[in-house]
């Protein structure tokens, strides 16, 4: 599903809505809501949204958990750190229980990282693979998600569920969760803001029932029983059929 917002004020407002309405659903009905949040600077003022006392009272933060979808293996106090970014701008305002908030990466080597980070996950069910209550994604301009880059191994991950990576351009490690953890979410929910983001948005969603091994990796983010919502942006809209 498709909704299309007139700015990015109602963008937000829109995901906020769809974060409380999700944790709600969770706590009912098994105790706990499961959040993967993305990076980057589109979620930032959702992020800033949430931390306001309107949207954080609605929320009960004692049983929310906070896992990323991917991360630079770099210090939380670097500025490019996810977590750095989410912390300063939404969890250091809101009372969610420090042991529940799970950073991607927090030192050491980066395939150590990732197998630490799928221990910790596989740990929710058992040894299993967690259903996440609700994934929020972004789309870069070249059609990735989390860190499934165009070319680059993780994209073609079938059984890890998470996986460390090395990007010569950015001369830079990156951890990013796998489309097998990704896909069992309940609810996928991708930000997508901005006219830069207007012609991949177009091919995403033209390519959606297209060849699983080509094309943007974002076009893989299929939830095996789940749902997938795309809000965006009027800007980011601009090229599609609707």
């Amino acid at each position: 599903m498709i909704e299309v917002f007139a700015d990015n004020g109602a963008l937000n407002t829109a995901a906020a809505e769809r974060i409380v309405a999700a944790a709600g659903r969770a706590v009912a009905e098994r105790g706990a809501f499961h959040l993967v949040l993305s990076g980057g600077e589109t979620p930032k003022p959702l992020y800033e949204l949430l931390a306001t006392t309107e949207w954080a009272d609605r929320l009960d933060w004692r049983n929310v958990h906070v896992y990323w979808s991917d991360e630079r293996c770099v210090p939380v106090d670097d500025p490019r750190s996810n977590a750095g970014m989410t912390r300063r701008a939404l969890l250091d305002h809101v009372p969610v229980p420090a042991a529940q908030v799970h950073p991607l990466y927090f030192g050491g080597s980066p395939r150590q990282a990732a197998t630490d980070y799928e221990a910790l996950l596989r740990g929710i069910v058992s040894g299993g693979v967690p259903r996440f209550d609700l994934v929020l994604l972004g789309l870069g301009a070249d059609g990735h998600t989390a860190s499934l880059f165009p070319g680059t191994a993780p994209v073609a991950e079938r059984q890890r569920l998470v996986c460390e990576l090395y990007l010569p351009d950015q001369q830079l490690h990156r951890l990013t969760l796998t489309l097998p953890a990704l896909n069992q979410a309940r609810q996928v929910v991708f930000l997508v803001s901005g006219a830069g983001k207007a012609a991949m948005l177009r091919q995403v969603v033209a390519e959606a029932n297209g060849s699983a091994g080509q094309g943007p990796p974002a076009k893989l983010i299929r939830p095996v029983s789940g749902e997938l919502e795309w809000l965006v942006d009027a800007a980011a809209a601009g090229g599609l059929n609707l």
